[in-house]
């Protein structure tokens, strides 16, 4: 493990293993590196390529946590990452975190390419929109230190997952990791509550995007993934989209990292 000190003063952790082009990946809701193994094998599949930096977003693992928080703070984290990686980078980012690398690039970061998995954007009708009081509603289950309830409202408002099914987790043996990271899902509610409401029109804020893009969603997920993948790639001006069959949200590093791998490399 490496530590950075991001602009205000926040220790960011991270593992970097192979060589080659930096890449960066940028975890999506609850996901850091002790917790996160599907993106651990993404990052060892791939660190035979490309040198490979996979970090623990503000707030979770070893990284630290700022008060207060803003939007602003993580893409300065990400851009004191790409500045330890040699000043630009390729970035990957899964979820809710393809949300973040966006916003980092339209800011100007130097991201050369960018590739995202499901940023899960709601752009139509085919599902309800997130809750206009989804992050304050996060907030205040945290606050009131009803952890296990965010991670529950999270799990079925966010990932839209019956209630009748994420009761049950409660007893698994990882919720308790979950709930240690639950102040975080206001944190990734943040990037995405704009563009999860049913309308595609708030995308255009990443219009500027001009890094090469792939957008790769999986064909098991929902249509709203399909539809938000697809809106997005319609927007951005170097965007292409894959779609991954027999693949979900949770998708298998053997198959998505091959792709990955030839986006990046240019086949």
């Amino acid at each position: 493990m490496e530590r950075i000190t991001s602009k205000d003063g926040t220790t960011i952790a991270f593992d970097r293993t192979g060589k080659g082009t930096p890449l960066v990946l940028v975890g999506g809701a609850f996901q850091h590196r002790a917790i996160d193994q599907r993106t651990t094998e993404m990052a060892e599949l791939l660190s035979r390529r490309f040198a490979v930096i996979h970090y623990d977003r503000r707030g979770r693992g070893d990284s630290g946590d700022t008060a207060p928080y803003a939007k602003e703070r993580e893409v300065e984290d990400l851009g004191a990452i790409i500045e330890e990686a040699g000043g630009s980078a390729f970035v990957f980012a899964m979820s809710s975190g393809g949300a973040l690398a966006l916003d980092a690039a339209s800011h100007g970061l130097d991201i050369t390419k960018l590739a995202l998995y499901e940023p899960p954007f709601i752009v139509e009708d085919s599902r309800p929109p997130l809750p206009e009081d989804y992050v304050t509603r996060l907030e205040q289950l945290v606050s009131a230190g009803r952890r296990g309830d965010a991670v529950e409202y999270f799990m079925t408002q966010a990932a839209g997952m019956p209630a009748e099914v994420v009761a049950p987790m409660r007893e698994a043996p990882f919720w308790p990791s979950f709930e240690a990271v639950a102040h975080t899902l206001a944190y990734d509610g943040a990037f995405v509550h704009d563009v999860s409401r049913g309308s595609p029109l708030p995308l255009a804020r990443w219009g500027s995007v001009s890094a090469p893009t792939l957008i790769v969603d999986g064909g098991a997920s929902p249509e709203y993934m399909h539809n938000g993948a697809q809106a997005l790639a319609d927007l951005l001006p170097d965007a292409r989209r894959r779609t991954l069959e027999g693949q979900a949200h949770d998708a298998d590093p053997a198959v998505l990292a091959p792709v990955l791998e030839g986006f990046f490399a240019g086949r």
